[in-house]
Order: C-alpha cells, then structure tokens, then sequence
C-alpha cells in the first residue's frame, strides 16, 4: 500500500548556481510530518507553486529518504552558461512524497 505526504516550503536563493555535482551545502532540509517506514524507496515531486522572479526557478532534489529530503532552487543553465546571477526571489515549492 503507497503512502503520500504533500507540503510546500518557501526557498529563495542568494548563492550562485550550483554547478558541482553533490555540493549540498545551499541546500534546504525538509522533514517529513511523518517519516516513511523504514526501508521505503521514497520519491519526491515539487513543482512551483508562485511567479514571483522573471528568471525560471530550476528546483533541485537530493538525498530523498523514509525521513525527508534536501532541495534547493538553482536557475536555468543552458550549454554552461548561467542565464542569470544565481539569485532568486522567495518562491514556494509545493511537493508531493510517495512510496513506490
């Protein structure tokens, strides 16, 4: 039986695009109202909720596990080269977290 959670959380950026793979440190820890059993492969679905900064809000996710899960917003790069300055008004991330 699939269990789904729902939530938002509202992130804004004012660090440079992250463009190393695994560098989590501008990352936001969102915990789940109630952890997953144990052993669950978890997956997480944001999606933005507001429009509130001209430039597209890239939404990053990392470390999906039973007691939540890292994210972070990092603007559109194209071919390596940054569209923007990195930073970003406070969006709100909706996202939705199910068993699989």
């Amino acid at each position: 039986m699939s269990m789904i959670q729902t939530g938002k959380v509202d992130l804004s950026s004012n660090s440079p695009v992250e463009t190393v793979g695994g560098n989590t440190s501008t990352f936001t820890r969102v915990t789940f109202p109630t952890p997953f059993p144990a052993g669950s492969q978890v997956v997480v679905l944001p999606l933005t909720q507001t429009f509130n900064g001209p430039q597209t809000p890239g939404i990053r996710i990392h470390d999906v596990n039973p007691q939540g899960f890292l994210i972070r917003l990092n603007e559109v790069l194209v071919n390596n080269a940054v569209k923007s300055d990195g930073t970003h008004t406070t969006e709100t991330i909706g996202w939705l977290a199910t068993t699989v």
